[in-house]
């Protein structure tokens, strides 16, 4: 009996820290609507400056309102908080190795196009399209006008963002692309793989032929930009991205980073062999070492194809997954030397499974759908503590387990 009251407690204690939230944002939101109205009217004359008609600025602006979400997630970017090994377990698993490869069966003739074109391999390009949109899945739902002219009068980088405010309308008005088919991620990237409207008015191609750059329904144009994009970002298609390696015993890693590149020559003769077993390529090809979780987790030695995939998004745990899941696509298998955790990440099978477990408990996280957001880790953190596990919401293999087995952990 008393365990039933201390869950029913904790479902009402979820459920009041939901609706707190739901507050806090509505809030902010009506107190910001004067002070956005009058940012939006100091923007209509740099708008026109950039090339953006009064008629289009006036059309459709009018009526917009702040969505003050967007601005909490400045700071909240995955490739930032989250552990490395949560982070590539849920973007590289057989899931998507899979779907992926299917895809490249598929479009097979398109990035074969690409490739010839632009000297960036298949696996590659359908990598960063895998990363980036699921395959095209998850093209993201917020607004591209609402997210950008949000960014652009409240918060950090507020003059980056009125850059990409003013891409987004001369691709209305140019591009003759409906607003309604430009919505993406908060911070206004939008598409198949997910380009910021600046950088689609520089490098999007029409690769299908149609007269239109159209990066949101055209996986021709989307792959083939993406191409455009990495070459132009100094992809070369004579080199690897690098290769995961084993140190050994005793070499210094003080000099470790991405940037820190030195010959191929001298990483094998410090002992640095290829994970795989084989040998690394002869030459002075520059690559630098990177241990994104310290010495006792994988190891890399990285090319200046991992920069130009690190370009595509500033974070080198992004750009590790997208090299990683391009060896996956080409057959290769995980990494051998395990993430330094005794709490394994959880691929999206698994969390999919996290989720269809908290439903049976009786907690409301919506649809089973692999994404561990705000309701997940709420009930995550109430269903921890009946499994006297420690309540940090985190979906790792621990939290999973005692939830398999359906009683407290030792």
């Amino acid at each position: 009996m008393k365990r039933n009251q201390e869950r029913a407690a904790a479902k009402w204690v979820a459920a009041f820290a939901l609706s707190g939230i739901a507050l806090a944002l509505l809030a902010p939101t009506a107190q910001a609507a004067e002070p956005f109205a009058a940012c939006l009217a100091q923007l209509r004359g740099p708008a026109l400056k950039a090339g953006v008609s009064g008629a289009t600025f006036d059309t459709h602006t009018a009526g917009l309102a702040p969505d003050m979400a967007v601005i909490g997630l400045l700071d909240a970017q995955p490739e930032f908080k989250t552990p490395i090994w949560d982070y590539m377990a849920g973007l590289v698993d057989d899931e998507r190795v899979a779907d992926g490869q299917a895809g490249m069966a598929r479009w097979q003739a398109e990035l074969g196009r690409a490739a010839s074109r632009y000297g960036v391999d298949p696996a590659t390009i359908a990598a960063v399209w895998g990363v980036e949109s699921n395959y095209g899945r998850t093209l993201g739902g917020r607004p591209l006008l609402t997210s950008l002219s949000t960014l652009s009068c409240f918060g950090r980088r507020q003059a980056y963002f009125r850059g990409e405010f003013y891409a987004t309308l001369k691709i209305i008005q140019d591009e003759h692309l409906a607003p309604d088919r430009l919505v993406g991620s908060w911070a206004g990237a939008f598409g198949q793989t997910q380009f910021m409207p600046s950088t689609y008015l520089r490098l999007a191609v029409d690769f299908d032929g149609d007269g239109r750059r159209d990066l949101v329904d055209s996986v021709p144009d989307a792959l083939a930009s993406t191409a455009h994009f990495l070459k132009r970002a100094g992809w070369n298609s004579a080199l690897d991205w690098g290769y995961e390696v084993r140190l050994p015993a005793g070499l210094a890693t003080s000099g470790a980073g991405r940037k820190n590149k030195r010959p191929m020559s001298y990483w094998a003769k410090q002992g640095v062999r290829r994970a795989d077993g084989q040998p690394l390529p002869a030459g002075d090809v520059p690559a630098g070492l990177l241990l994104p979780a310290g010495k006792g987790g994988p190891a890399f030695l990285v090319t200046r194809n991992f920069d130009a995939l690190y370009s595509y998004n500033a974070a080198e745990s992004y750009a590790l997954a997208i090299a990683h899941l391009s060896d996956r696509l080409r057959g290769a298998g995980p990494l051998v030397q395990a993430w330094p955790t005794d709490d394994p990440g959880l691929s999206r099978a698994q969390r999919r499974e996290l989720q269809r477990l908290l439903i049976a408990r009786g907690y409301d996280v919506g649809e089973p759908d692999g994404m561990i957001g705000a309701r997940t880790r709420t009930a995550l953190q109430a269903a921890q503590r009946e499994l006297g596990l420690r309540p940090d919401g985190r979906a790792g293999l621990k939290s999973l387990q005692a939830l398999q087995a359906g009683k407290p952990a030792d």
